[in-house]
């Protein structure tokens, strides 16, 4: 065991154990039941659905004088990614650890402390008869890092708790108490056959942007390829004829893309190389300190068979981006939307966006907006992934007693923060009316990346930070 000398020594005992099965997301089913067994083991009750979802209950310690209900929640799948030439098979091998005495990491590939270590804490709750603690359900959910999937499918009218501790957050210190709802929309627009007959075939490029997150990055003013591309376009085809034979960007919705690659047709490379040239020169002007690796090209290649539709139109018109902030918070977004993926098929054009907003009603909204100019361009919405916002609860009695809580153990006024990103808080308190919620957790550097480390240090403060949490509620 590499964690073995490590305290508190029950949670690093079982978040090895848990490393050591496979548990990405949609491969649930062994660390599901490695769960169950434990609770078989310990004479707990507990019960699994046909998502993976567990819960485990355990009645209050007999010195807890509260009457409290406290659900411990956090998602048994992790992302799973690696460094070129590591050769791991993460549908039946489990994680190889690494320990240099300040953090705990994988050796080439992620680690999987989101969400391991929220399980392997709860765990070591479960098992221990000397923490006073109330009535506990921990809930472990699945497939969070795909969409919430277990989440949003779990039939929650069994549980009883008041109180809601979101152990899946990253930086120790900051707790969570509002969070942004989302959905994904698909935007379709059939092809037409071209009526002009264009000689030449051009391949306009946006390359070189820094992307990054839709929701947590959304602010920063980067610039999003597939929005700059049809910009770019309507500009052009203000100076010269130009018809669409293929256009493509961006690689995940929930992801601001970085590049996108158009072809077009026209019987005037020239005009249409100058065009592309004075608009990379007014954009690199307008994006300079944020985006300095972009990189704008026009060149001629093989002819490809043009078409007709409202694309160009349609991605100069459409909302993305920030589209309000919260009155409330200061610095945070509170309704926005993320082209991320535009496809050409045989015989439509596709695109696909992330909303998200922290209040549902600015949601609908934002979804009625991008499909009625869909519509008015020809064009089919469909939406799916819709999950709820965990709105802002004032007067919480939770986030009042964690404050007092992290500040009495270590001398530091906790920051309290909102994000613009999803968490399963919004499904439960969607779902359990009067839920009072927080999220927090260890300090976890480059999740969802090989470069993932979790630090131990961290790990034994919000530990017992969770223990005298448990006591004073």
């Amino acid at each position: 065991m590499i964690l073995n000398n490590l305290e508190p020594r029950a949670v690093f005992r079982y978040f090895e154990e848990i490393c050591a099965i496979p548990h990405g997301s949609y491969n649930t089913d062994k660390i599901a039941k490695y769960v169950v067994d434990f609770a078989k083991d310990h004479g707990l009750e507990y019960s699994r659905d046909a998502h993976n979802n567990v819960v485990i209950k355990k009645n209050a310690s007999p010195d807890y004088k509260g009457d409290a209900t406290v659900i411990i929640q956090g998602h048994l799948d992790m992302v799973c990614a690696k460094d070129e030439g590591i050769n791991i098979d993460f549908e039946n091998q489990g994680i190889p650890l690494d320990c240099d005495g300040e953090y705990v990491f994988a050796k080439g590939t992620t680690l999987g402390g989101d969400d391991g270590i929220a399980v392997a804490m709860a765990l070591a709750v479960l098992d221990s008869d000397s923490i006073t603690h109330p009535d506990l359900e921990c809930v472990f959910t699945t497939d969070e890092e795909v969409g919430m999937l277990g989440a949003n499918a779990m039939d929650m009218s069994g549980l009883k708790g008041q109180y809601l501790l979101n152990i899946d957050s990253e930086d120790e210190g900051k707790f969570t108490v509002s969070c942004a709802g989302g959905e994904t929309l698909v935007v379709e627009m059939k092809k037409e056959a071209a009526s002009n007959d264009f000689s030449h075939s051009i391949e306009i490029a946006i390359k070189g942007l820094t992307g990054g997150h839709s929701g947590i990055e959304i602010d920063k003013g980067r610039a999003n390829a597939v929005i700059l591309m049809g910009r770019l376009l309507a500009a052009v085809n203000e100076k010269v004829d130009i018809c669409l034979a293929s256009i493509n960007g961006g690689q995940k919705d929930n992801a601001i893309p970085f590049e996108c690659r158009a072809t077009v047709n026209t019987n005037d490379v020239n005009a249409v190389q100058k065009a592309v040239e004075f608009c990379r020169e007014k954009i690199e002007n307008e994006y300079s300190g944020v985006e300095n690796n972009l990189e704008i090209s026009a060149n001629e290649v093989e002819h490809k068979n043009g078409f007709e539709g409202e694309v160009i139109p349609f991605l100069s018109s459409v909302t993305n981006g920030v589209r309000a902030m919260s009155r409330d918070i200061p610095g945070l977004v509170q309704t926005s939307s993320n082209l991320g993926i535009i496809r050409t098929e045989d015989d439509k054009i596709v695109m696909t966006f992330s909303i998200r907003s922290n209040i549902d009603d600015e949601k609908v909204a934002l979804h009625n907006e991008i499909e009625d100019l869909a519509k008015s361009h020809n064009a089919t919405v469909n939406s799916f992934g819709n999950y709820p916002a965990w709105e802002f609860k004032k007067g919480s009695r939770l986030q009042e007693l964690c404050r007092e809580v992290y500040r009495e153990q270590y001398g530091v006024k906790p920051e309290i923060v909102s994000i613009h990103a999803g968490l399963e808080c919004g499904i439960f308190s969607s779902k359990i009316k009067g839920l009072d919620c927080i999220s927090f957790g260890s300090n976890l550097l480059d999740i969802h990346t090989s470069k993932e480390k979790m630090e131990i240090a961290g790990v034994v403060r919000v530990y017992q930070f969770l223990l005298t949490l448990l006591e004073r509620l």
